[in-house]
């Protein structure tokens, strides 16, 4: 049985999205990329400071989602914070809640907000996943701590005679994160539990792959998310503009040409169907409305409330159908009212598991307590310029990103609401309502 988490901060006094900024995502190619984690947030950070109408050292924090800071990087919001010249004096910490990290900093500032304890705040996520670590085993660990304690030369040659090559086997910690510690699974295998679960087929999965691909290159081709992605420079003076994981030749043939990755040789989960590995970073200023008034602020839309909802990690990706729900339900909204939907896609099986069980009588009865289904959501709202199949998930910052493009989408649009959302790894679920401003 799930479980919800209600802000605390739902009656508190309103919250305001004033701007943010977000790089290009970059796709993870086998190395690690040209940016660090702390590199890709001070590139998003400087250009939303600049162009704001009061100076960094009055924000009263600066709080950052991150799941693995590189060890340079301890509690990597106090060092972003620094590099953008906020000042000693500005606080800056750090929250973790995998892949909802950045959505959990925006829920931190919108409470502290709400509550009167802060009136402006930068807040967002990070991830430089290309960046994870290679760890030793715990075999090389161990003979490297009895290689220090030696102090004699025949200690040292004994324990030379010792190595063999399984203590030079390496731990991918990227690998490792990616995998439950509970129930052993790893997140792709809990997408192809969800698929067996509510009778979600390959073509069904691919068609949706190839629907993000197909609208983000519509969306670069419009120029429409110009207005939120800042140009990054990397160390060799070259120019990223756009998201660089799109593929504009995937079609159903290719993707249907892939194999299983979680479950070999019959599952139905595979690379193309899957979020792509990427680095990225994304900030948002959040304001309190006397903020709003003594800097004369723009205000793009305001943070309505968040929800947070626990359930079997073996089955994590609907985290989104529980939050979401719960979200609705405190609001007196319906589908219907929400005028676009961002759902993160960490996988293709997983937000189609979520619309699936949103339509599934008993599901809907037993596991969020209504007397008929939600319904169905309208898929040309859903993601409307693609999700992290196409654009890939930087587990730190993905929940940022949504949030931020759902808010310059109602402005697009002309709309009012918006819902953001996302499955997290150890079997929970976030969402987050936005007001057009």
């Amino acid at each position: 049985m799930a479980k919800r988490t209600t802000s605390t901060a739902a009656k508190g006094a309103p919250v305001y999205i004033v701007d943010g900024s977000r790089t290009p995502q970059l796709k993870a190619r086998g190395q690690p990329g040209p940016f660090r984690a702390s590199d890709l947030a001070v590139s998003a950070g400087r250009a939303l400071l600049l162009r704001q109408p009061f100076p960094a050292s009055a924000l009263d924090e600066v709080i950052i989602g991150c799941v693995m800071p590189g060890p340079d990087e301890a509690n990597i919001g106090r060092v972003i914070a620094l590099r953008l010249g906020c000042g000693t004096g500005v606080t800056a910490w750090t929250v973790q809640r995998n892949c909802a990290s950045g959505m959990q900093a925006l829920d931190c500032a919108y409470r502290n907000i709400s509550m009167g304890r802060s009136d402006l705040v930068l807040a967002g996520g990070v991830e430089a996943m290309s960046h994870a670590p290679v760890l030793m085993n715990e075999a090389m660990v161990k003979w490297l701590g009895d290689w220090n304690a030696a102090k004699r030369l025949p200690d040292r040659l004994k324990l030379l005679g010792r190595l063999r090559l399984r203590h030079l086997s390496p731990i991918i910690g990227l690998l490792r994160g990616l995998t439950d510690p509970v129930v052993g699974l790893s997140m792709g295998q809990t997408a192809e539990n969800l698929a067996y679960r509510f009778g979600i087929d390959r073509e069904t999965m691919d068609a949706f792959a190839l629907q993000s691909h197909q609208r983000l290159a519509a969306a670069q081709d419009g120029g429409l998310l110009a207005d939120e992605i800042e140009p990054l420079y990397d160390p060799a003076g070259a120019c990223v503009l756009e998201d660089d994981g799109l593929r504009r030749d995937s079609s159903v043939e290719r993707l249907g040409k892939l194999k299983p990755v979680f479950d070999r040789p019959y599952g139905l989960v595979t690379a193309g169907n899957s979020a792509q590995v990427t680095d990225g970073a994304a900030m948002l200023v959040l304001a309190s409305e006397q903020a709003v008034k003594d800097h004369d602020l723009k205000v793009i839309g305001r943070i309505v409330d968040c929800e947070w909802a626990g359930l079997d990690p073996a089955e994590m990706g609907l985290g989104p159908a529980y939050a979401m729900a719960g979200l609705l339900k405190r609001r007196r909204l319906k589908i219907e009212d929400i005028d676009c939907w961002e759902i993160n896609e960490a996988f293709a099986a997983q937000v189609l598991a979520c619309l699936e069980a949103w339509k599934d009588a008993d599901f809907c009865k037993r596991e969020l307590h209504t007397r008929s289904p939600l319904g169905e959501i309208d898929m040309t709202r859903l993601n409307i310029d693609g999700g992290g199949i196409a654009l890939g998930h930087p587990v730190g910052a993905s929940g940022a990103r949504i949030v931020l493009h759902a808010a310059r989408l109602l402005e697009r649009i002309e709309g009012r609401y918006a819902m953001a959302s996302l499955c997290i790894g150890g079997g929970q679920g976030g969402a987050m309502l936005v007001e057009r401003g």
